[in-house]
């Protein structure tokens, strides 16, 4: 979607840098944040098994909304 401000490429840690309200999406999907935060959105999904689309659409979802 040409709208979407994050991609599963992205770092974990940098996408809640720039949009600190995707924090909770991150914790409601049990992703490691803390230390498992310096990794991609896509590695953090597998590893942690999360659905990689629905987090990614979650996550754009905040983050257009705005922080």
């Amino acid at each position: 979607m040409a709208d979407d401000k994050v991609s599963k490429v992205d770092i974990v840690n940098n996408v809640i840098k720039l949009y600190p309200n995707t924090i909770g999406v991150f914790n409601d999907f049990h992703i490691d944040s803390c230390c498992g935060g310096a990794t991609s959105i896509e590695e953090a999904a597998l590893r942690d098994k999360a659905d990689t689309e629905a987090l990614i659409k979650r996550l754009n979802e905040v983050a257009n909304a705005g922080n």
